[in-house]
């Protein structure tokens, strides 16, 4: 197997469920500077004891907008993709926390 058949591949199986994989890549990697100044918005506001609602709708919108688009545009997707979703969702989210929670444990030790 080359890498132009693993190409056919990806490209059919995007077509078979009707998720462009390449719209799919430019969103998820689109979004990473979105999310991380989202995140950093949401450290600094909780740091500075100021409203953290909207950073963290951002940071959670841009978290999960490729997935979003998979949901929206994906037909017939198996029912197995939506349990790995939910699963890259969780441990994301509790990855974030775990940053989240170092940042501003670093951040209240400083002088």
């Amino acid at each position: 197997m080359n890498i132009e058949d693993i190409h056919t591949w990806f490209v059919e199986l995007g077509g078979r469920y009707g998720v462009d994989p390449l719209i799919f890549g430019a969103i998820y990697l689109g979004a990473i500077p979105f999310f991380t100044i989202s995140v950093a918005w949401l450290v600094k506001n909780l740091k500075e004891k100021k409203p953290v609602l909207l950073p963290a709708v951002l940071s959670g919108f841009f978290f999960i907008s490729a997935y979003l688009y998979l949901i929206a545009a994906g037909r017939n997707v198996p029912f197995w993709v939506y349990l790995v979703i939910v699963a890259l969702v969780a441990s994301g989210a509790w990855s974030t926390l775990r940053t989240i929670r170092k940042k501003l444990s670093q951040k209240e030790n400083e002088p």
